[in-house]
C-alpha cells in the first residue's frame, strides 16, 4: 500500500512528549486498520529522540514496509493573544472516505484547500463535506463555542481526522460532537486546534 501514517507531537524538557499515549494509540489503531506493521519500531524511534533541552516539534512517520522515521525541528509557541484568520475552502471532503479518520501521507485534498488562499489572507482553511457540513481545518480540528459552556466539534461521520486533542476534549467532557453548518460557525466563536499547538482562537476572514 502506497501510504504512510504520520503523528506530529511536541516534546517539552522536563515533561516529555505531550499526549504520547494518545498519539501511539491512534497510530496503533490506524496501522491495524490499514494493515501496516512496525508500530513497536515507531515507539522505539520516538524514545531515541527524548533528550532535547528545548521544546521540539517531532514528526513520526510509519511506512508501509514497517520503517519508522523521526524528524525534529525547534518549536515556537504562538503568542497567547493569537487569533487565526480562517476561510471556508471550496475543496470538499467525502463523508464516506474512511481514510479521512487516519492521519496519512495522502494530503492532496488538504494541500488543495490550503492553496486556495495565500498565507497573507488566511492562517487556516476550513473544509466542508459533500453535504456542506463543516469537517475540519487542513492541519487542525474545529471547535465551536456557542456560549453553552461546552465546545461543539463535528462528528467523525462527517468525514474528518480523529484528532488527538479532539479525543482528549471529548473524553474530558469539554466538547461534544455535533453536526455543524457554515452558518453555525458564523454565529459563535471558532477555535482551531491540534495536539501540537492546543486551541487557537479564530475568526472567519
Amino acid at each position: 500500500m502506497d501510504i504512510s501514517l504520520i503523528e506530529t507531537l511536541r516534546f517539552e524538557p522536563g515533561t516529555g512528549f505531550i499526549r504520547l499515549e494518545r498519539h501511539l494509540s491512534r497510530l496503533t489503531r490506524s496501522a491495524a486498520a490499514l494493515g501496516l506493521p512496525g508500530t513497536k519500531k515507531a515507539g522505539e524511534a520516538l524514545s531515541a529522540t527524548a533528550c532535547a533541552d528545548t521544546a521540539v516539534r517531532v514528526r513520526l512517520e510509519l511506512f508501509a514496509d514497517g520503517r519508522a522515521d523521526v524528524q525534529t525541528a525547534p518549536f515556537a509557541p504562538l503568542a497567547a493573544d493569537t487569533v487565526w484568520r480562517v476561510k471556508i475552502a471550496t475543496t470538499r471532503l467525502s463523508s464516506t472516505d474512511p481514510l479521512l479518520r487516519h492521519k496519512t501521507s495522502r494530503r492532496a485534498l488538504y494541500a488543495a484547500a490550503r492553496a486556495e488562499a495565500p498565507a497573507s489572507e488566511a492562517d487556516e482553511m476550513i473544509l466542508l463535506n459533500e453535504r456542506g457540513d463543516v469537517c475540519e481545518g487542513t492541519i487542525t480540528s474545529l471547535f465551536l463555542d456557542d456560549g453553552s459552556g461546552i465546545l461543539k466539534t463535528p462528528p467523525l461521520a462527517s468525514g474528518l481526522l480523529a484528532g488527538v486533542l479532539r479525543e482528549e476534549l471529548l473524553e474530558s467532557g469539554r466538547a461534544i460532537e455535533a453536526v455543524l453548518r457554515p452558518e453555525d460557525i458564523e454565529k459563535g466563536a471558532v477555535l482551531m486546534g491540534n495536539s501540537l499547538r492546543g486551541l487557537i482562537r479564530a475568526r472567519l476572514a
